[in-house]
Parts: structure tokens; sequence; C-alpha cells
């Protein structure tokens, strides 16, 4: 069996669905498929065959190549959901809730509406969707999310000057934690390792695996080593170039870097 990797929406996430034998796909192209939430339009990612990935559950079948009508939906459907975000927080805002009206997503059968939104705490939002069941024929579902999902809708510019990588190219957000800030000898001032959603910058994960596979054969910081010129204790580490710097226990010799091997 082929199976498609599909991604949703721009930079969203990606699911696997297998792939009859009458579709013939290229990658980059826009299919229809059946989802648990009803049919939506998705975009050709790449391939795998069935031995290539453990499979959990039978997958969804790719229903078709979007036609030019699915297409004319999908555009249709992003007019929609611009309008429905503005409505959404106009009956928020008059029922007094505190909530940041961000998104609002439609399945291309118009089955399911997911509405997202920003708030401090839990909110109480039955009479809210009261209303919008009132305004909606489809099952409608108001979805709280986090700040990095919250940044990743709304985008920006991050510390380095670019755009946000999880409005660029992050399908799916990775743990990252402060180990791995200190496993690459980085300042671990907050405001410089944070992201605009006040979470650990995603890039920190990048290159975590390089500096821990660097470390492997790098004495430990303060730990003792030999030289040419005797023994001394390692005062800093340039993993990148493989140099150590080093305070001797002569001293009269000047502390210095060399290069570690």
């Amino acid at each position: 069996m082929k199976i498609a990797l599909i991604q949703f929406r721009e930079v969203g996430k990606k699911y696997y669905f297998s792939i009859p034998k009458h579709i013939d796909l290229a990658i980059g192209e826009l299919v229809v498929v059946e989802t648990t939430e009803g049919l939506e339009i998705g975009e050709v990612y790449s391939f795998k065959n069935e031995e290539e990935i453990e499979i959990m559950q039978a997958l969804k079948p790719v229903v078709r190549i979007a036609n030019s009508q699915d297409i004319e939906k999908n555009i249709e459907n992003e007019y929609l959901e611009n309008n429905i975000t503005i409505n959404t927080q106009a009956l928020a805002n008059e029922l007094n809730l505190k909530m940041k009206i961000l998104d609002a997503e439609y399945t291309l059968d118009n089955q399911k509406l997911t509405i997202y939104f920003e708030a401090e705490g839990r909110i109480d939002f039955r009479e809210l969707l009261k209303d919008l069941n009132a305004n909606y024929s489809a099952r409608i579902e108001l979805r709280q999310i986090g700040p990095r999902d919250v940044a990743k809708k709304i985008g920006g510019i991050g510390p380095c000057g670019l755009i946000l990588c999880c409005q660029s190219f992050i399908g799916e957000f990775e743990p990252i934690t402060i180990k791995m800030a200190k496993n690459q000898s980085v300042s671990l001032n907050h405001q410089k390792i944070s992201g605009l959603c006040g979470k650990l910058l995603c890039c920190l994960k990048y290159e975590d695996d390089l500096y821990t596979e660097l470390k492997r054969n790098m004495p430990d910081l303060y730990s003792k080593i030999k030289t040419d010129k005797g023994e001394g204790k390692v005062i800093d580490i340039n993993l990148l170039r493989r140099m150590v710097k080093v305070q001797y226990r002569d001293s009269e010799l000047a502390n210095e870097w060399i290069e570690y091997h």
C-alpha cells in the first residue's frame, strides 16, 4: 500500500493517508481527504511505503485530487472563516467574555467549524456557543490554544530578524527545555532565549543533537587534562572549533586555548 503524507493549511499539521490504486499523485498536489472531522483539502507533502512507517490504526483514504470546485469552495471557506472570526469576537465582547478570537476553520464540506481563541484561565463560553449554534449550522468547537499556537496563528518577526519559525515551517511543536540552552552554552537570560510567545526559542532544538555529539569526545568544564606543557584545568570550551581553554597548575604559564583531539 502506498501512503501519502498530507499537510493541512499553510505550515499546518501533517497526517498519513492511503492512496487508492486508481489515483496517481504528485508532490505539491492538492487533494481532498476524509478525516475524523469531515472532508478536508490538503497538499501532498511526501510519499511513504507501508513498511517505512509504523501504522497504529487503519488509514483513511485520499478521496480525490482536488478539482476546480473544491479549490473554489476552499477559497470561499477562507472568506467565511474571516467573517466568522470577526463576528465571534463581537459576540464574545457583548457577553463580556475576556477572550481573543484568533481564527476559524471550516472543513471543506462545512460539517465542522473550529474556532480558536486565547484567554487567561478557563472561560465559560456556553452562552457564546448557543449564539454561534443559532447562527451557523455546522458542528462547532471552541478551542482554547496556548502561547506557542497563538504566535503561530498571529505570526511576527523573531529576535533573529526573520519570520517566526512556527509561522514559516514548523508544523508541530516539539518540547524545548532549558537543558538545550545549557548544552549549547547559550546565555540563560530569559529574554534572550524566549520567543514572542514567551516560551523557549524553538531554534534551541535545531543544533542540540550536534552539540550533544560534539561533547562526547570533549573534556568536561573544570576537569583536569594533560597537555604538552603539563597538567591543567579546563576553564572554557569552544565545541565548534574543538578547542579548550586551559589554566595550568604552573602559575608561570599563561592560560591558553589549545586544540583538543
